[in-house]
């Protein structure tokens, strides 16, 4: 029998109920939920940074795939929009919703210092749960636990970020009665049939940042786009 299935661990099975998924090898769970920290160095059981590792490769394919057929827009714009679907805090505030710090497993000294709520420790931990239900009962369990959880997330960040990152810069730049952004070319390398541009951008008053792209274009955009991600609040 499960160490769940044996009530060593009952708040793991509240957490199964609140993701609506239940583990056919419940061991999987536990090891999803024991932190590094768990026994104080005493533990013989695997803590979950391998599951973590894991959940982060299935968390970026379906993210991925959900992003090539939401949006029809470039490269560039979609890996930004997965950057910040896959992010620790992201995946901190789907742990948030599904109550998961009450079930990980931690060492008395991280439980005091509020191990619980920790954006990293959440961010990990919600990983390893995507990789231990994707290795329990496939990727189309996996699938449904990432739609029910991140599609509302995808939704919002395509709705904010729908706007070209070289258009809010040059918005935000006149909000607060700058110059326009200016643009300059700091390098271009690669055959003429494959170029690839480094391009600098600059806002008086605000600073610079760089962008890399395969075309004047998707360069600026890009080095827009750090800039907009460095703007002082």
């Amino acid at each position: 029998m499960s160490l769940v299935g044996e009530g060593r661990y009952p708040r793991l099975r509240g957490l199964e109920d609140r993701i609506g998924y239940s583990f056919t090898d419940t061991d999987l769970l536990v090891r999803a939920m024991t932190h590094s920290s768990y026994g104080d160095g005493q533990r013989s059981a695997p803590d979950n940074e391998r599951l973590e590792f894991l959940g982060d490769r299935v968390l970026g394919l379906m993210t991925a795939a959900a992003l090539y057929h939401y949006s029809s827009e470039a490269e560039g714009t979609l890996a930004r929009r997965l950057n910040a679907l896959v992010r620790k805090e992201t995946c901190a505030q789907v742990a948030r919703e599904v109550i998961l710090g009450d079930a990980l497993l931690l060492s008395s000294s991280e439980d005091r210092q509020g191990g619980r709520e920790k954006t990293s420790i959440l961010g990990d931990g919600c990983e390893a749960l995507i990789a231990a239900i994707y290795l329990d009962g496939g990727y189309v369990e996996a699938k449904k636990f990432y739609d029910r959880f991140w599609q509302p997330i995808l939704a919002e960040v395509v709705r904010k970020s729908a706007k070209d990152p070289k258009t809010e810069l040059q918005e935000r730049a006149m909000v607060v009665g700058q110059t326009l952004p200016k643009y300059e070319i700091k390098e271009r390398s690669g055959p003429d049939h494959r170029p690839l541009f480094v391009i600098q951008v600059s806002v008086d008053g605000i600073g610079s940042a760089q962008g890399t792209g395969k075309s004047k274009r998707d360069a600026e955009r890009f080095a827009a786009a750090h800039l907009l991600e460095g703007w002082p609040s």
